[in-house]
């Protein structure tokens, strides 16, 4: 018996030992993440406080955090909306096309960022082929925070789609049988049976989308015009210093919006994590 546990022990374990693995982990972690952001850090250090205080609150830096949270999160939660809707759509019903759809949703996965926000500048260009039709009813979407809102739209609505398609693929749909053979309306049901169910996966999905979207660059600054105080992103603020040899400015502009994006994701995963909880205490 005691040489089939330990059989049984040694099949359990495909990979090496827990402290090589552990070990392994932490100096990956270390070299890929760690090092890089903790030299962010450093460099900042070399300015002085008032310095710093200046570069990161001025009205210009300001403007541009406002501008890259406030699409970065408007656009996270368009996406829940409208990817959640089409994740619906590519998983509860069959329609011709569907395959094709389905390798549409990868599209902002492979296309070159650079490559989108050219596209999408043209197309949204008052002489484009869908500026002109907006242009009558006076709407600009190239060259002003609209169209920073667009492109980051196109990029994070994958990470949605793919997000909350493989949770409502495996959802049980005897559940929905059940809720409405008992008088609950389609509604009740989504409310009550399907979206607890998914709502794990829609946190996460909208946590990526929001990541994505304020590190992005390449797809935004064709389209956004970059007007200072109007359309111009933070990352390309960044990029502005580092053209100036200003490396501390930039390091110090990036230790803010990295501490405020990770405030932001810690408070997302930590409503994911509660919302995980209440599912699990519910079953039982």
């Amino acid at each position: 018996m005691a040489f089939l546990s330990k059989n049984r022990a040694k099949a359990r374990r495909v990979i090496p030992g827990f402290s090589l693995s552990v070990g392994f982990t932490l100096f990956y972690l270390g070299l890929i993440v760690l090092i890089p952001l903790s030299a962010v850090f450093f460099k900042t250090f070399t300015m002085t406080w008032d310095a710093f205080w200046h570069t990161v609150t001025s009205e210009r830096v300001m403007a541009s955090y406002r501008l890259t949270f406030g699409a970065s999160l408007l656009a996270a939660f368009i996406n829940v909306i409208f990817g959640g809707i089409l994740a619906w759509v590519l998983v509860r019903y069959k329609f011709p096309g569907k395959r094709l759809i389905d390798a549409f949703v990868d599209l902002p996965f492979a296309l070159p960022t650079a490559v989108a926000g050219i596209t999408l500048a043209t197309l949204y260009a008052p002489n484009g082929w869908l500026g002109k039709l907006l242009a009558p009813w006076g709407i600009k979407v190239a060259y002003t925070p609209l169209g920073v809102l667009v492109a980051l739209i196109f990029i994070g609505l994958p990470f949605v789609v793919r997000t909350v398609q493989p949770v409502l693929e495996e959802a049980e749909k005897e559940l929905e049988e059940a809720a409405i053979s008992l008088g609950a309306s389609h509604w009740q049901t989504f409310i009550k049976v399907i979206f607890p169910t998914i709502l794990p996966a829609v946190l996460t999905g909208f946590a990526l989308a929001f990541a994505r979207a304020t590190g992005e660059y390449g797809s935004v600054i064709f389209i956004a015009g970059n007007m200072p105080m109007i359309s111009e992103i933070t990352p390309l603020f960044m990029i502005t210093k580092l053209e100036q040899y200003d490396y501390a400015g930039a390091t110090a502009i990036a230790v803010v919006m990295l501490i405020i994006s990770f405030i932001l994701l810690l408070a997302i995963n930590g409503l994911q994590a509660w919302t995980r909880r209440r599912q699990t205490a519910g079953r039982e």
